[in-house]
């Protein structure tokens, strides 16, 4: 285990503070808690951010999902264990993720349009945004 690199939430506690904000607000979000919190450790699984990874795995098993579930999350392509809107979200978040390689294709965005409504595909993108930057905050700062 490595030791932080600067204590990046107490230095910038109103940066901080508005990703918090954030977080808090999606909480209260149409798409639900626990897709919001699929999407949230897919993501930190593409970003290897270990931190996230325990947090929102507890976070998943305290809303009784099932463990086979989660372990299948890595692979949720292959998976039969993944609802038709847990895909395309997932799919959404994956080409968020990895915008230079994926650059939010028409492809990704298009499936959105048949599963969400116009906010709860808003809520999602600022989900997976939030996501990732809180995983660079933990990842580069070894969190």
């Amino acid at each position: 285990m490595s030791t932080l690199r600067q204590p990046y939430y107490t230095l910038s506690p109103e940066a901080f503070a508005g990703l918090r904000q954030t977080k808090a607000a999606l909480e209260n979000s149409p798409l639900g808690a626990e897709l919001i919190e699929l999407v949230y450790l897919r993501i930190s699984q593409i970003n290897g951010c270990s931190y996230c990874l325990e947090m929102h795995s507890k976070a998943l098993r305290q809303r009784e999902v099932p463990q086979p579930k989660l372990d299948a999350l890595a692979g949720w392509q292959a998976s039969s264990r993944f609802s038709e809107r847990e895909r395309v979200a997932l799919q959404w978040a994956e080409s968020l993720t990895a915008l230079p390689d994926r650059q939010a294709a028409d492809q990704d965005y298009q499936p959105l349009l048949a599963h969400f409504s116009a906010r709860e595909i808003s809520d999602l993108t600022f989900a997976v945004a939030l996501m990732n930057a809180f995983n660079r905050l933990a990842v580069g700062m070894r969190q």
